[in-house]
Parts: structure tokens; C-alpha cells; sequence
């Protein structure tokens, strides 16, 4: 386990496998852990805006999953079922010593913080899940379809940028990503872009989010995490954008998991669309 700190968030690095190593940001804080996990195609650092205020109460810790941000990227895609990045991010907890904490993830980050909950009940002291990507393989409530036109969609995404400013300005004013706030988007573009000869290319490859995208249309992706609901263990709260661009079947993950659902104005990056609501509800439903 390696650490660098240089004003910022302590980083720190796991190695979880031999080979794959992840990156940690550890804020620090007077206040329990709050573990954040973030969305497909994101990075920890995503999170910072949230970290900045949590930190006056918490100790927020964020982690950048398998291929995102600055952890290794593997090549198989049975590294992207979402059980194995929920082993992970328990690797990386045992190395930290973290052990019944609270746990918030966004998306991917929510449907991986449910197996985690599989892989260990007892982990999380409870868990607040922003529109969890957990959902059947098939029925009306399946979002597969949609999926799979992600799978395509991100296969097509421009990876290289002549700077961190172009890259803002490409995303400010194209959904979905123009409804994170600025300060989000911003953080997401200083953690999740990579220097690299004349201009700067995402963290998270192309072909990575494709894969966890094509990876969450199977039995081993969001079903996996919806089967595993009705045992959760942990006390749990989802939240849903009123205006998401995903089928809205979070009424029914609530009624699966005996969680309380909360909707809120906004699409489907819930915690990040305002910053100050993001530590609203953390401070509400997590930490309350």
C-alpha cells in the first residue's frame, strides 16, 4: 500500500491482485467513514466538491474502481462483473481497516456496493444508494435495451482532448453530463484526464466503460446486484431523479431491499447535480 499526500486528499494506492493496484483519495475528517463509490466512466475524484464539505464532520473516502481514474485497468471483462470490482473495493477496505462503515454509491458504485454487502454482510453500518444500477434481466422493468445503446455510445466517445478546458466545454452542454454541477463536472475533469503528449485523454478508457456497460446487461452485472436486494443487510435508502434517463424501477428495488425510496428534482447523477444537496442528503440519510 503506497501513499502520497501533497495538500489535496491523501492518495493512496492497494494492490488488490497481482499486477492491479487501486487508487484511493482518503480526505480525513473527524467524523465516521463514508465509503463513495462512483458511476461507470467516473472516478473518485468526481466526488471532491462532496469531500470538501463532508470532511468538516465525516471522513470521506472515495475509490476509483477497476479501469477508472488512476487504478489499473484489466483486460478481461470477467474483471468487470460486478461482484468481482465488490471483492475489490473489499480488498481495499481490509487494507484500510474499515470494517462496519457507511457506504454511498452512485450507479455502477450503487449496484457494487450492494455485493459488497453480499460479499461480507456486516461491512457496511448502512448504505445510501443513488439510483443503483441494479435491475432484471428481463421483464418490463429490464433496462437492457438501453444498455446496450450505452455499450454503442460510449464506443464512439472521444477519448483525447488538447486540454482540461476543451473538455469541459465539450461536456458542459451535452447530456447527461451537463446536469452535474460545475464544480462536479470540473472534478471530474482534474481526476478522471490523464496528461499524455500534446493534450490530456480520459482516465476511463472507451473500451472499458463499454465493456462494464456490456458486462451490465448479463447475469454477473445489474442482476446480479438485484438479486442480491431482498438480503441486504444493511439499513439502506435509494434515491431517484424525478426526470432520469433510466426506466424507473427504483420504487420496486425499494420494495425489494424494505428500503426507503426518496425522489428528488433532477436526473439520474442524483448527488452530483447540486453539491450542497449531495451533502444534504449524505448528512440525512447516511450519516442521520
Amino acid at each position: 500500500m503506497l501513499t502520497d499526500h501533497d495538500g489535496g486528499p491523501d492518495r493512496i494506492d492497494v494492490g488488490v491482485a497481482p499486477g492491479i493496484r487501486l487508487r484511493v483519495l482518503d480526505w480525513g475528517g473527524p467524523g465516521p467513514a463514508v465509503v463513495l463509490l462512483h458511476p461507470n466512466g467516473f472516478c473518485a475524484g468526481l466526488y471532491q466538491p462532496i469531500a470538501d464539505r463532508l470532511r468538516q464532520f465525516a471522513r470521506p473516502i472515495a475509490i476509483d474502481l477497476p479501469g477508472h481514474g488512476a487504478s489499473t485497468a484489466p483486460t478481461g471483462a470477467d474483471s468487470y462483473a460486478f461482484e468481482q470490482l465488490a471483492a475489490d473495493v473489499v480488498a481495499v477496505l481490509d487494507a484500510l481497516g474499515l470494517h462496519g462503515v457507511i457506504g454511498v454509491g452512485g450507479s455502477l458504485g450503487g449496484a457494487v456496493a450492494v455485493l459488497v454487502d453480499r460479499l461480507d454482510p456486516g461491512r457496511w453500518s448502512r448504505l445510501l444508494l443513488a439510483e443503483p444500477v441494479a435491475f432484471p434481466i428481463s421483464g418490463e422493468s429490464a433496462p437492457a435495451e438501453a444498455e446496450n445503446l450505452m455499450v454503442a455510445g460510449a464506443r464512439r466517445r472521444r477519448d483525447r482532448f488538447p486540454d482540461r478546458a476543451a473538455v469541459i466545454r465539450a461536456y458542459r452542454d451535452r447530456p447527461p453530463l451537463s446536469q452535474l454541477a460545475p464544480e462536479a463536472l470540473e472534478a471530474y475533469v482534474r481526476w478522471g484526464t490523464v496528461e499524455d503528449g500534446d493534450g490530456v485523454r480520459l482516465a476511463c478508457a472507451p473500451e472499458v466503460e463499454a465493456k462494464v456497460f456490456e458486462v451490465s446487461a448479463g447475469p454477473a452485472g445489474a442482476a446480479a446486484a438485484w438479486e442480491h436486494l431482498p438480503q441486504l443487510c444493511a439499513p439502506t435508502t435509494i434515491l431517484a431523479g424525478a426526470d432520469t434517463f433510466l426506466p424507473d424501477v427504483f420504487g420496486e428495488q425499494a420494495t425489494r431491499a424494505g428500503a426507503e425510496l426518496v425522489t428528488v428534482s433532477g436526473g439520474h447523477f442524483v448527488l452530483h447535480e447540486s453539491t450542497v444537496r449531495g451533502v444534504e442528503l449524505i448528512e440525512r440519510y447516511a450519516l442521520g
